[in-house]
């Protein structure tokens, strides 16, 4: 028998994130965050979630920002 499984990315969910600046630019409203969740699956069927993966993007000045880089003001509006 030959078994299907890996990993796979899920849907990718967009949130515009309202009152917080941008550290690079100093806009506000303009960033967005943006969260991808992988998961385990077996023949194409998603078992389990791995993990997740989340970052920023601000539509300013174009510049992402990784979870470990965000700041205080960012983590407090999620």
């Amino acid at each position: 028998m030959i078994l299907f499984f890996g990993t796979r990315p899920g849907k990718t969910k967009t949130i515009a994130i309202q009152n917080t600046p941008c550290p690079n630019c100093g806009q506000t409203n303009t960033l967005s965050l943006v969260t991808t969740a992988n998961y385990f699956h077996l023949f194409w069927i998603k078992l389990f979630k791995i993990s997740t993966d989340s970052f920023a993007e601000c539509a300013h000045c174009k510049r992402g920002f990784y979870k470990n880089e965000f700041t205080e003001k960012m983590k407090k509006a999620l």
